[in-house]
């Protein structure tokens, strides 16, 4: 899918989609940036997403994978549609422990009804700590 900027009322709609999300408000979670099929999020690790050993909590990186794949899907949806997660898979590369951590996500195939989306987070280094591929259901 080619990356073509999106307008600046389609980015409006992502930035102001992300805040109607209350889990990703809970979590942290910030909206960087998009283009058509990509969004880049955040998440700062803090000590309510660890589990012990100081190590950020799977779920938490999870959820910054799911919720950065939706947005890449989204920023190629109509307005009127949208899309809930079908499948998640992740890889957990190595521990992340401290600082942002960026998901970078791409949609890889979009056809009518389902998204393909692959993921990769980023720990505050530039190191892979995560890759994800996921699948969407389009809907309106």
């Amino acid at each position: 899918m080619s990356e073509t900027p999106l307008t600046n009322e389609e980015l409006s709609r992502l930035r102001e989609s992300i805040a109607r999300v209350p889990y990703a408000q809970l979590l942290g979670i910030n909206f960087e940036d998009a283009t058509r099929g990509t969004a880049t999020l955040s998440l700062s690790a803090r000590p309510e997403l660890e589990r012990f050993g100081g190590i950020m909590h799977g779920g938490a990186l999870a959820s910054l994978a799911d919720t950065a794949s939706a947005f890449a899907v989204l920023s190629t949806l109509e307005p009127e549609e949208q899309t809930v997660t079908v499948d998640l898979t992740l890889h957990y590369l190595r521990p992340a422990t401290a600082g942002k951590l960026t998901a970078r996500a791409r949609v890889l195939r979009a056809g009518r009804r389902v998204a393909t989306v692959s993921v990769e987070i980023f720990n505050e280094s530039g190191v892979l700590v995560v890759t994800a591929l996921t699948t969407f259901l389009k809907y309106c």
